[in-house]
């Protein structure tokens, strides 16, 4: 057993899964900046403060927090999430609204790790500050669903609801108090002790007990005031004509306080677990100005990479891509042809290796056939007194002698043909 292993909750994420994260990241960066969101990179740690907005009600902030004092002697804490880094970075730069940017990275919560939960997880989102329009609702909402499709992923439910604005919040979350308080015989343990903290998380059970103690509860819609039932309407027709399905879920609540208005929430039905959401967002206008900014508007999601790839699995969507080299060269001579012919095919954007310390040329042809290559470049010792390179298809086809200075473009001929066809230049 090796001495150090990684802390609970967290793990190394290895090639070539590692390269299916990052081809996630593109794909997600591909759609949200064809909408006109730009890149932001808020640090991994902030003042204890601006995660302490996130709602004193909430797990999150009660017990899931890293925080810790620095040498400085300022209260710190690694971010749980980014959507109050975010807000904390339009107070202090005031960039001009609307400000449409998107994320990608780490977060951490000290949570009880399970399938598709770490203590460290990588989320990517987006938030747009600055504008109240409904139909900025239902874009943000549609992008996340078409990243879904980019995924290839088919079996995923979105579920929509409306907090309504802090007053509608507060009578209703005093409306399904009275509600529960009056069943609260009838509530899990845990059930009680979410109802003292924070009665809307009740909603998020899935015990029995708090199932049958929610049954005829109050609902949200009918204590939406006249605006944001107007909103809910907007937003709805929108991503109506936006042809984004979805469903309405009375119970559909966030776990941050900061949520007002439109809340959703993604979930896979492919997946089996207890937990089958894959992401989620909404509406929190109150937010930047909980941070010390004026007034302003606010709407973002974050997706888990986690649960989305545990649902690319589950449907047989969005495969690893290969990790292959395109050529690999051997060398039985002194390795300098392999050096020479590397850098040469890699400064022409073909992904090229080799074989090191001297092995023999069956060695070499042994790791030529591991490496997936489509084509390999061979100097033994009479093609380096001849001048010349043998390239050979590594999955049939006639291999050939070409002189040296031809070896580039023969390897680049080669590997278009065996991909079957006309290839750019850069095939790798």
């Amino acid at each position: 057993m090796p001495e150090f292993r990684t802390s609970p909750g967290t793990r190394d994420i290895l090639p070539p899964e590692s390269a299916r994260w990052r081809a996630l990241q593109e794909v997600f960066a591909g759609v949200v900046e064809a909408a006109g969101f730009g890149l932001v990179i808020p640090p991994m740690f902030e003042d204890l403060g601006v995660f302490l907005r996130l709602g004193e009600t909430t797990e999150v902030v009660t017990k899931e927090m890293y925080d810790f004092h620095d040498k400085g002697g300022r209260h710190v804490a690694l971010r749980p999430e980014q959507t109050a880094s975010v807000c904390r970075a339009f107070v202090e730069h005031r960039p001009t609204p609307p400000w449409k940017v998107w994320y990608a990275g780490p977060n951490f919560r000290y949570e009880k790790p399970q399938q598709g939960r770490f203590r460290q997880f990588d989320q990517v989102g987006v938030e747009a500050i600055g504008v109240a329009d409904p139909h900025l609702d239902a874009e943000v909402v549609a992008l996340a669903w078409r990243f879904y499709a980019a995924l290839g992923l088919r079996q995923v439910r979105l579920a929509i609801n409306s907090l309504g604005d802090e007053g509608d919040r507060a009578r209703y979350v005093d409306a399904l108090r009275g509600h529960l308080e009056a069943r609260a015989e009838r509530l899990s343990p845990e059930g009680r002790a979410t109802l003292a903290r924070n009665p809307l998380r009740v909603l998020d059970s899935k015990r029995e007990d708090d199932a049958e103690a929610l049954v005829d509860a109050p609902r949200m819609r009918d204590h939406l005031g006249a605006d944001a039932r107007a909103h809910f309407d907007a937003v709805r027709a929108a991503l109506d004509a936006l042809e984004v399905p979805y469903e309405t879920d009375d119970r559909l609540v966030r776990g941050l306080d900061y949520y007002r208005r439109t809340t959703f929430e993604f979930a896979s039905t492919a997946l089996t677990t207890a937990h089958t959401a894959i992401g989620g967002g909404g509406r929190y206008d109150g937010l930047v100005e909980a941070l010390g900014g004026p007034p302003t508007s606010g709407i973002g999601f974050a997706l888990g990479v986690d649960r989305t790839l545990l649902a690319c699995d589950a449907e047989g969507a969005f495969a690893a891509p290969s990790g292959a080299v395109a050529v690999f060269v051997v060398d039985s001579t002194d390795g300098s042809h392999a050096h020479r012919l590397c850098h040469a095919l890699r400064a022409v954007g073909v992904r090229a290796d080799r074989a090191y310390d001297a092995r023999s040329m069956k060695a070499q042809m042994k790791l030529a056939d591991r490496s997936g290559a489509s084509v390999a470049l061979i100097v033994g010792s009479e093609e380096a007194a001849a001048g010349t390179v043998v390239v050979r298809p590594m999955r049939g086809g006639e291999q050939r002698a070409v002189p040296a200075g031809e070896a580039v473009p023969a390897a680049l001929a080669a590997v278009r043909g065996a991909r079957g066809g006309p290839q750019p230049a850069t095939g790798s």
